[in-house]
């Protein structure tokens, strides 16, 4: 039986059932959850083995690649950066960025290119993995990239471009890099874009079906699939080379604890505060996540509702109440706030599955933390 350790708050006994059975019916090897429910942390759950191939066991300080959840802290970045009065959703990022204005892309305001409405969903010449570790160049071919579609016209997730833009976009605006932010004001609750050197040894070793990469997540390609998801093709196992673990992908390559996602969504959901330290007001909250697209994402191929960086609960994949919103990643991970019921939580693990959302793991913990209030 696996062993599982932390806290469940007096009601959320359920969870930890639940946690434990994820590592016995649903193939979890390492993982950990954690739930705030109006500032407080009323469960941290940790369980299994962070490397399998020296039986290491998961901490609770344990970091691992949460893959797209990623997106979810960079919108909380903007955010941050909206309460300050130093961004608009609805200007130009050209404003901020002019030469993101050429090939069209002038009218490209800041909430389209977060909601993945600029038609940048991927490179359209050919790309190899290691462009995506010089964030700034990726990022200054994007800015002179003709878009896939006419932006506005619709959206198309744009899976790991989406991070280069964010982080120039961001440096333009604040000086710093979003790595760099990150680690300056969300450190404390230990998220990284990236994983810093020091923590290297002790993170989570990625884990992966033998047939899974970045292509199968779709059938027959378009263009703009072939761009998002195919070019290059994207190994599971990436987070394992140092290489990537280097890089600034704010798409894709954040490194973060099960708690601290938890907590950031926590204060997202709530007043905006951390143990009394302002992070964003209700209000500049509810204008990130006011809702930009809704319908077929070009990309996926699915339904779904963009806001400024966060997935809205269009589906219900983060519970029952509408307000929810948050980021999944590819493998299971996720985390997600509720305004409404006062929640944030988050799960992270190192054995990815094969579902784009709403992994079943993932699902059935949202159902116990529910069920428990």
């Amino acid at each position: 039986m696996v062993n599982v350790s932390g806290t469940t708050a007096p009601g959320f006994e359920q969870v930890r059932e639940v946690f434990i059975e994820n590592f016995a019916e649903r193939g979890d090897i390492g993982a950990a959850f954690a739930v705030v429910l109006n500032g407080e942390l009323v469960v941290d759950l940790h369980g299994g083995v962070a490397d399998p191939s020296s039986s290491r066991p998961w901490a609770d300080d344990t970091l691992v690649n949460v893959w797209s959840t990623t997106k979810g802290v960079t919108a909380a970045c903007f955010a941050m950066l909206a309460d300050r009065g130093r961004i608009d959703y609805s200007a130009p990022v050209a404003r901020y960025w002019p030469e993101f204005a050429a090939a069209g892309k002038q009218d490209v305001t800041v909430a389209m290119l977060l909601s993945h409405q600029a038609g940048l969903s991927g490179f359209r010449d050919p790309a190899q993995i290691e462009d995506f570790y010089d964030s700034e160049q990726a990022a200054a071919r994007l800015a002179a990239a003709e878009p896939f579609w006419e932006p506005g016209t619709q959206a198309g997730y744009h899976a790991v471009t989406v991070g280069f833009m964010a982080s120039e976009l961001f440096r333009r605006i604040d000086g710093r890099r979003l790595r760099e932010f990150v680690r300056d004001e969300l450190g404390s609750l230990d998220i990284h874009i990236g994983l810093p050197r020091s923590r290297a040894a002790g993170a989570a070793t990625m884990l992966a079906p033998l047939t899974l990469n970045s292509s199968s997540l779709i059938g027959d390609l378009t263009p703009a699939q072939i761009a998002a998801l195919a070019n290059p093709l994207i190994d599971p196992l990436a987070p394992n080379d140092p290489a990537w673990q280097a890089a600034e992908i704010p798409s894709a390559n954040g490194f973060a604890t099960a708690r601290g996602l938890a907590r950031l969504y926590g204060a997202l959901a709530s007043d905006g505060q951390i143990d009394g330290t302002h992070l964003v007001s209700p209000a500049t909250v509810r204008a990130a996540t006011t809702e930009q697209f809704r319908g077929v994402d070009a990309v996926l191929g699915a339904e779904a509702s963009w806001a400024s960086g966060f997935l809205l609960n269009s589906s219900g994949v983060y519970g029952p109440n509408q307000s929810a919103f948050g980021h999944s990643g590819w493998g299971g991970s996720f985390a997600s706030g509720d305004p409404e019921a006062g929640i944030g939580m988050a799960y992270t693990m190192n054995q990815m599955g094969t579902d784009l959302i709403g992994d079943p793991r993932a699902m059935a913990l949202i159902r116990a933390v529910y069920s428990s209030r």
